[in-house]
């Protein structure tokens, strides 16, 4: 199979779909693989690198999508590679359809198969190819909601960690998923006195075991969230309901139970966020103040780590790559449950019930 791995040209993405020992890996399974010209260089491999495992590497992105059967990437394509997209050219990479409906309709106007990262699932409901991220963006999450307390970013000009005789700070933390509780392994490391939350008792349980002793567990109730928030620095967003929207659990009305120079970091922004007053985001104009709140919703965060996400990424989708270019799309996802379910638009029907429904599109299964 051609396979093209182009420069993603999303505000300030440094990633790229495939490291050069992925791309070794693939070429020694037969097929041909194609990179755009700097491709990889900001997330720390040069053109070179990937010539030397074998690469053919192209001047152009446009170059790269011609090439290419299956194109693998990591943000959704923005609007100047819709015109790129061929008929049933199989695109893998996050796509999040269900917080932009444009992607949506554009990607079901190409007559592709967009086979989406963050809906690929296990029998026993792990995303692993959501999971690499998800422990990145986890760990940031606290790293700049710590950076944006300073008062000179807007904040309440606290230190997370404290000092003898002065209170750490207090975090919270909206869901006890991968990023949450990544969010807050980081900020008991860093010395806050943390909080999370989550509706499975189960997970509370576990977390309440596994967690430092700075951390406390609490039932997600909108109750329970409020009671928190006028004692709270740092907020964490990290609730996910898999292809679907957040949920906004904390409401604009809720701000004025804060203090001023609070800060929210919405991680849930790429499935819309959940915090009312949030949206998207860049690494170069990240925040933003709503009621004295101060808002981080960066859309893709681990692309300020890009030579620890790539690797991390490429480490959990080679082998799904690997499957997919040796069977074709078909088989593979015949074979595989779980990368079946990451089948979310194909030749122009919605495929995935959840991006259907938001929409409120004609939700048509893929028979194999």
């Amino acid at each position: 199979m051609k396979i093209g791995i182009p420069k993603e040209i999303k505000n300030n993405e440094s990633r790229v779909g495939m490291t050069p020992a992925g791309v070794a890996e693939l070429i020694r399974h037969g097929h041909q693989v194609f990179v755009q010209h700097t491709a990889g260089i900001n997330s720390g491999f040069s053109d070179e690198k990937y010539e030397t495992v074998g690469a053919k590497i192209l001047p152009d992105i446009a170059s790269v999508y011609n090439e290419a059967e299956m194109i693998i990437k990591v943000k959704e394509p923005i609007e100047q590679e819709y015109k790129l997209i061929k008929q049933d050219q199989l695109v893998f990479t996050y796509f999040h359809f269900a917080c932009d409906r444009q992607l949506t309709e554009a990607m079901i106007k190409t007559g592709a198969v967009c086979l989406a990262y963050e809906t690929v699932e296990t029998d026993d409901h792990k995303l692993p190819l959501l999971i690499p991220m998800s422990e990145v963006a986890g760990r940031m999450a606290t790293l700049n909601g710590a950076y944006y307390l300073q008062k000179t970013k807007g904040g309440k000009g606290k230190l997370i960690s404290g000092v003898p005789g002065v209170d750490r700070v207090k975090v919270l933390i909206l869901g006890g998923g991968t990023v949450g509780e990544a969010a807050a392994r980081m900020a008991c490391g860093l010395g806050a006195d943390v909080w999370i939350t989550d509706i499975s008792l189960p997970r509370l349980r576990q977390l309440e075991m596994e967690l430092p002793v700075n951390a406390h567990t609490l039932y997600s109730t909108a109750h329970n969230i409020k009671m928190m928030l006028p004692d709270i620095d740092i907020v964490v967003g990290s609730v996910l309901i898999p292809g679907d929207k957040a949920p906004h659990l904390i409401t604009r009305e809720m701000l004025k139970m804060m203090q001023p120079g609070t800060v929210l970091v919405d991680v849930a922004i790429d499935q819309g966020g959940c915090f009312e007053t949030s949206h998207p985001t860049t690494h170069s104009d990240p925040v933003y103040i709503v009621d004295d709140i101060v808002h981080y919703a960066v859309a893709n965060i681990p692309g300020s780590v890009p030579n620890t996400s790539t690797m991390a990424l490429t480490n959990a989708t080679l082998s799904y790559a690997l499957a997919l270019a040796d069977k074709g799309w078909r088989k593979a996802c015949k074979d595989d449950p779980a990368l079946y379910k990451g089948l979310n638009v194909v030749n122009g029907k919605v495929t995935y019930h959840a991006v259907a429904d938001v929409f409120d599109l004609p939700y048509e299964p893929i028979s194999l």
